[in-house]
């Protein structure tokens, strides 16, 4: 295919079929088809061959390029070089008339004759491949420019007077009217040359467009260490089986998704989901298959294989992206069918026009064949498929995926985001947030030490988060716990260093019945901690009391920590115009404290699947254009009913398969960079079109009326697709808002969370964090935070197993 006429006849040659439909991307070359089960591949091929075409079923994408493509590529090069080589002489002859010598124009039409037969023979196959099939398209303007430039020169130099010894022919951008005696040699050679060096051009920016997918399959391992009885052997990929364990060393890449059971590393994950900052990995940790092993030695067991794994759906959603085609495009694409059918009666026009108006042939025929080669159909079939390639690929670069145009479309539209809290907003996992300690008492660390040291024994995720949140947690670094009980409804308790420690729910103050001075009447607890209790339950966080001997040392507030970036995200949301919503079906104190931390106004706490599903409806008929962002089985209806349904990677299969952006990056910040990719896309495929259209628009009449020699109608005509495709390869440079710092580097744990720690002086007052200590700025773009005010982890909202509260069985 060479231009948006040729896409326009294989969608309707396929959809001639019952039950067929296609949609033909001419800057990938592939066609996507819906079809019965009783209609084969075989007879779809069949239909694109009897169009004139060829056709054959599409193979996985490799780093290299295919072989066909390569000596497809080499052929192109030789017969442009080649045809640069006898047209320069006939360029720099015919357009310096000092140079012209005596029998020069004979020269030209020597050098011409294998050009217009050999150089444009491309144009000319295609050209009769077409009239077989009575079709026209933009090669057929190129093949009949050539031959009738061709036949007018070779009237020219053989009747018509330009033959004679002492011809001389000035050359002018606007062709002249006078006498018989010109050639247009420069013509029969500058078309082909001109339209063969903008191909070329074109042909190597498409393939810079799907760099994506290439990209992608480079990340694929080749073959891979395994070990089994102690036992390494190195086999090819294909043999790898669920389950078998693998050996990844320093600088390799992790050949699939598995989770690491031995060895410690940092993994370089910036190819596979856009993170800059490595991710370490220990037993436990889930790796993704392409990510580049930056450190120690790592053991994978194999979780999933071949097609099932990341990567492998990471390629087929950009590929489905790429294979789609935007309803901007169907409007270029109808006007592309009929262009080159109104182009060539546009040029039968003009010649009888000319004639009938009384000027020389030779005015006519200039006018004619400028009309024909000066129509650019090409370019019109280029400017969204290009753009879209090229925003697809840079969006998986960035860690975001799209399923087709119709997604980007969506984000450029969207004006009311529906969020998502547990998962999507905040970590979803349960973690300290809080350690408050008593006036004059162990103090907070030497208090949150003794109860680590007790948790350690416990399986409640209250313990885990707790023993997670000690510098250095290591069983061996803790002190020795003997008499360990766990209590079901009140907590755990054990000796350390002699001295009985208890890490229990609070109400355990009251029941003991201690009255102590400076205690409140009700708690049991010194005063300065029951405000702290009072404050945290009131924002929803789960507490635990640390007791030493039997008096209240410190307390303990856990709860689910915000995801770093998500304020910066939320903030960036609203710069950008939208509304934020947070929808939860957690209680209505953490909702509201989160909502609080991100400066989000309007929220919906307790909210069910249905009403979370209403409330988006409720949207759209106010007339907003809603996008609903969330990672878990309860969102999908959600999901589903939202103008663009957006999915955590890291959420469900169930609300990733309803969604039409997937965010592999674990960052908020994602959202507003497909945001902004979406609307500098739009505007890319707007200028593109206003190009393609404007330049038909301008140029075809100035070729109408004479005003334009066919040489230079070439150049334009070539120019107009390059530019095109050159203005949609920008955004594969494109980058997202500065000011976004790199994570640091996270280290997995049970219940760690990825907030920032803060910990609590005698009185209860929050600690400041590194960067506030350090007297740092808020990052560039960014205001600086309220206090963080951390919320449980909800219950009903997620698919995940629900945490215990310690009313409940430990």
């Amino acid at each position: 295919m060479t231009c948006a006429a040729c896409v326009a006849r294989v969608e309707k040659k396929l959809g001639r079929l019952d039950g067929v439909s296609a949609a033909v991307n001419l800057a990938t070359g592939r066609a996507r088809v819906d079809h019965p089960a009783g209609v084969t591949a075989e007879a779809l091929m069949a239909v694109v061959v009897g169009a004139g075409f060829t056709a054959a079923l599409p193979r996985p994408e490799t780093a290299e390029e295919p072989g066909t493509e390569a000596a497809a590529a080499t052929a192109a090069r030789t017969r442009l070089l080649v045809t640069a080589l006898l047209s320069v002489p006939v360029l720099v002859l015919s357009m310096a008339p000092a140079l012209q010598f005596r029998n020069w124009q004979w020269l030209c039409f020597a050098l011409a004759t294998p050009v217009a037969v050999w150089g444009a023979w491309p144009f000319h196959d295609k050209a009769l491949r077409g009239l077989r099939h009575t079709t026209a398209t933009m090669d057929t303007l190129v093949s009949l420019g050539v031959l009738a430039s061709y036949a007018w020169s070779a009237y020219a130099l053989f009747l018509g007077g330009a033959g004679e010894p002492g011809m001389r022919m000035p050359f002018t951008l606007v062709p002249g009217a006078g006498g018989t005696a010109d050639v247009y040699l420069e013509a029969v050679v500058g078309v082909p040359l001109f339209v063969l060096l903008g191909r070329l051009l074109e042909s190597r920016a498409r393939h810079g467009t799907g760099a994506a997918l290439r990209a992608l399959a480079s990340l694929a391992a080749k073959d891979v260490v395994v070990r089994a009885d102690g036992v390494e052997r190195r086999v090819p990929i294909g043999h790898l089986r669920v389950g078998d364990h693998f050996v990844v060393r320093p600088g390799e890449r992790v050949a699939t998704d598995g989770v690491v059971v031995a060895g410690n590393s940092a993994l370089d994950l910036s190819l596979v989901t856009g993170e800059s900052a490595p991710v370490e990995a220990g037993p436990g940790t889930a790796v993704v298959g392409g990510a580049v092993n930056s450190g120690g030695l790592l053991e994978v067991r194999a979780g999933a294989v071949g097609a099932d794994t990341q990567l492998a759906r990471i390629a087929r959603l950009v590929e489905d992206a790429q294979a789609g085609k935007a309803r901007v495009q169907r409007v270029a694409d109808a006007v592309a069918g009929v262009f080159v059918p109104a182009v060539l009666a546009v040029a039968v026009t003009v010649l009888g026009f000319w004639l009938g108006a009384g000027a020389t042939a030779q005015a006519a025929v200039t006018a004619a064949v400028a009309v024909l080669v000066v129509a650019c159909p090409c370019a019109l079939g280029l400017a969204t498929p290009t753009a879209l390639l090229a925003a697809t690929g840079r969006g998986a670069g960035l860690g975001i995926l799209v399923r087709g145009p119709q997604a980007l479309e969506g984000l450029r539209r969207v004006d009311t985001v529906v969020l998502d809290k547990t998962g999507t907003l905040t970590t979803g996992s349960m973690a300290v947030t809080r350690v408050a300690a008593r006036t004059g008492g162990l103090g907070a660390d030497a208090a949150l030490r003794l109860a680590a040291a007790v948790e350690r024994g416990s399986e409640h995720p209250v313990g885990r988060a707790v023993c997670a949140h000690v510098p250095d947690a290591q069983p061996a670094a803790l002190p020795e716990v003997t008499g360990f009980t766990a209590t079901p409804g009140r907590g755990v308790a054990g000796r350390v260093d002699g001295r009985l420690v208890e890490v229990v729910r609070p109400e355990e103050a009251r029941r003991a019945g201690t009255r102590r001075k400076g205690q409140t009447p009700k708690s049991g607890l010194p005063r300065e901690l029951a405000d702290v209790v009072r404050s945290e339950e009131q924002d929803g966080r789960t507490v635990v009391l640390v007791r030493v001997d039997g008096a209240p040392e410190a307390v303990i507030a856990l709860g689910d920590t915000v995801r770093s970036g998500s304020y910066r995200a939320v903030d960036h949301l609203k710069r950008l115009g939208l509304r934020p919503v947070l929808a939860t079906g957690d209680s209505e104190g953490a909702a509201r404290a989160v909502a609080r931390e991100l400066g989000i106004t309007e929220v919906h706490a307790r909210a069910t699947p249905e009403d979370k599903a209403a409330l988006v409806g409720e949207l759209r008929a106010q007339g907003r254009r809603v996008a609903v962002i969330g990672d878990g089985v309860n969102d999908t209806a959600a999901l589903a009913g939202a103008d663009l349904g957006i999915a955590m990677g890291s959420g469900t299969d169930a609300a990733i398969g309803a969604a039409d952006v997937t965010l592999v990056r674990e960052d908020m910040g994602a959202l507003a960079d497909a945001v902004r990719l979406a609307r500098r896309t739009s505007a890319t495929v707007r200028a593109n079109l206003v190009w393609a259209f404007g330049y038909n628009v301008v140029t075809v009449p100035l070729a109408a009326v004479g005003l334009l020699n066919p040489m230079v109608a070439a150049a334009a005509m070539s120019v107009s697709s390059v530019l095109v495709v050159a203005n949609s390869l920008r955004l594969r440079g494109w980058q997202p808002a500065a000011g976004r710092p790199a994570s640091a580097c996270r280290r997995p744990g049970p219940g760690a969370g990825t907030g920032p720690r803060r910990t609590a002086g005698p009185a209860g007052t929050s600690l400041p964090t590194a960067r506030e200590a350090a007297g740092a700025a808020p990052p560039p773009g960014e205001t600086k935070p309220p206090a963080r005010t951390d919320v449980p982890a909800e219950a009903p909202e997620s698919a995940r197993p629900a945490t215990a509260p310690r009313g409940e069985t430990r």
